[in-house]
């Protein structure tokens, strides 16, 4: 597949990396010579230092014969234009389009993307993203990391083993054999920064941070098997009032349980904004990292802290400044993945990867095949794939412990006519199940060519 990616930021970059990776034909396109010499230097794709916008510049990206089109500059009008002479000019015939802007995002405006108009395929808006997973986090407060799958029946929990945790030093088989009616997976562990796929005799170590796929309705009983427990969620505080922490201050005080939300952004004008925009939430001006106004926002009484302010380094003071006001829960928005391993010893609990969630947003809509949704795990260190079984994929027909998957790949669920199942070895995946994999980076090659990956898809 012939894909231009315009944009060679950390979205971009990180796009190029994975579609390159895979044998796809991929140039990257960037008004910054910089950041193009970066991706060709680094990654397996050629470069155009140009702006994206201009036809002159596509047609030197060979956009004559693209398959594809993704606009990821930090421009939403370059992207809106960008999808528009693709479509025009050369008839690309998928354009993908990041954009921020929440004007352009209002559902009374998306007749503008019908093909006669402005043509766009896929609309991708990171702050909804972050928003969505930030959620996700707050309602998941025992889990620093959660994405949802097969229309939210399975979710995948990442857990940190705790010294108390029940399971400690307990080989995976005799888990399975312990809790036979739980339907959940341990898929992945990381150790010592290593992330890899267990095999039945690996054990959980405390400090090990642990991905399970499981059912929805077992969620609770994992999480009892983990030593975790699903606390309150009754009051939030919000320090950053921009677009993410508005949307999520929104959905917080509109939902069916009616959170008390405070927010506490330093920008003036976003303030009042915010204050504007929100019904019953207290809106607060001032800094997140001073004590005084935390005590005003009643810190010490929240159940959870969420810091969303556009600036890494503020969140993770804030939430460590939080926790240490007495706040059980803090919650860190790191666009620096390799700040992460901080986390833990900072004590901050859970933590959001804006990239992470973009990138993963893109890739569920430009897989081959039946794939249906793609969540990328650390710093695109491996993948959890939902996808359907087509007849002519090898896993059709075939006993799972007969298919010959690489070490770096695990079944966590699977859907047979509409009922969600356990994976074992004896059990049959046939012709339009959906299956949910986890791969690491180096194996997700393998994984499409086992969900017979066809052009024929478009």
């Amino acid at each position: 597949m012939k894909v231009i990616i315009c944009g060679a930021g950390q979205v971009g970059w990180q796009i190029a990396r994975h579609l390159s990776g895979e044998a796809n034909d991929v140039t990257v396109v960037d008004n910054n010579p910089d950041l193009v010499r970066r991706a060709t230097e680094s990654l397996d794709v050629q470069g155009i230092a140009g702006f994206a916008s201009y036809p002159d510049v596509l047609e030197q990206a060979g956009a004559r014969d693209a398959d594809m089109i993704i606009a990821a500059t930090y421009s939403d009008e370059v992207n809106m234009v960008t999808c528009q002479v693709a479509h025009s000019i050369f008839a690309i015939p998928r354009k993908v389009a990041r954009l921020r802007s929440q004007s352009y995002l209002t559902a009374i405006y998306s007749d503008l993307y019908r093909r006669d108009h402005m043509p766009i395929d896929v609309v991708i808006s990171p702050e909804r993203e972050v928003a969505a997973a930030a959620m996700q986090r707050l309602w998941s407060s025992s889990a620093f990391d959660t994405e949802a799958f097969l229309e939210g029946q399975v979710r995948l929990l990442g857990f940190t083993v705790d010294d108390d945790c029940p399971i400690v030093n307990t080989p995976l088989r005799q888990l399975t054999d312990l809790f036979s009616t739980l339907r959940s997976v341990v898929v992945g562990i990381r150790r010592e920064g290593t992330l890899f796929a267990p095999e039945a005799g690996d054990q959980l170590f405390p400090g090990d941070a642990a991905y399970v796929i499981v059912h929805r309705d077992d969620i609770t009983r994992t999480m009892e098997v983990f030593g975790k427990r699903q606390n309150k969620l009754e009051r939030v505080v919000i320090i950053g009032g921009g677009n993410v922490g508005r949307m999520v201050a929104h959905d917080l005080e509109t939902g069916r349980n009616r959170v008390r939300v405070r927010v506490i952004e330093r920008n003036r004008t976003r303030a009042e904004q915010a204050a504007e925009a929100l019904e019953r939430t207290i809106v607060l001006h001032g800094d997140g990292l001073d004590a005084s106004l935390l005590a005003e926002a009643n810190i010490d009484r929240a159940d959870a802290v969420l810091c969303v302010t556009d600036d890494d380094k503020v969140n993770m003071l804030a939430a460590v400044r939080a926790k240490a006001e007495g706040c059980p829960m803090a919650i860190a928005l790191v666009n620096d993945p390799t700040l992460v391993p901080l986390m833990e010893p900072l004590g901050i609990d859970a933590y959001i990867n804006p990239r992470s969630t973009t990138v993963s947003s893109i890739l569920r809509h430009i897989r081959l095949g039946r794939v249906r949704a793609v969540y990328s795990i650390g710093d695109a260190e491996a993948e959890v794939i939902e996808a359907e079984v087509l007849s002519t994929s090898p896993l059709a027909g075939q006993r799972i412990r007969d298919i010959a998957f690489p070490e770096g790949v695990l079944v966590g669920a699977i859907k047979k006519q509409g009922q969600v199942v356990k994976p074992t070895g004896s059990l049959i995946i046939d012709e339009g199940d959906i299956v949910v994999l986890f791969a690491l980076a180096g194996d997700v090659r393998e994984v499409e060519r086992l969900l017979q990956v066809s052009i024929d898809f478009f």
